[in-house]
């Protein structure tokens, strides 16, 4: 059975509470990731904070040349998070069912990584492609 672990991602600079918009927008741009989890200093997920989250704020300080934004105030406080040991198929089910295209995924209170909607595509084909390769 395939499982998250099998086709997650590990993040290597994961957002914190304390950072200026300015750097959490750089930072997210460069993960490629559409949002990025919000750990504490101990990398316990706190939160998550999307493009669209950052947009509004980015629009209106760049406009004023001034932010003193940080990421504890515009995060989600409700991250949608994951085990590292959840089957790929029951992620894919609820993601085929709901919008969120990320998720978190934690290891005893700790963020490990992530998990996209393209991962679990990606996973999946490639054991549609061994299927198809025996047949």
């Amino acid at each position: 059975m395939l499982q998250i672990k099998d086709a997650m991602c590990p993040v290597i600079h994961p957002l914190r509470t304390d950072m200026p918009l300015v750097d959490a927008v750089t930072t997210l741009l460069k993960s490629g990731y559409l949002g990025l989890p919000v750990v504490d200093k101990n990398l316990k997920i706190v939160g998550f904070l999307s493009e669209f989250d950052c947009l509004p704020h980015l629009l209106a300080d760049s406009y004023h040349c001034d932010s003193h934004v940080i990421v504890e105030t515009l995060m989600r406080r409700d991250p949608l998070v994951v085990k590292p040991n959840m089957s790929v198929v029951d992620l894919a089910q609820q993601m085929a069912l709901d919008k969120p295209k990320v998720y978190a995924v934690e290891d005893q209170g700790k963020l490990v990584g992530v998990i996209t909607r393209s991962m679990l595509m990606r996973t999946l084909n490639e054991a549609l492609k061994q299927c198809n390769a025996v047949a």
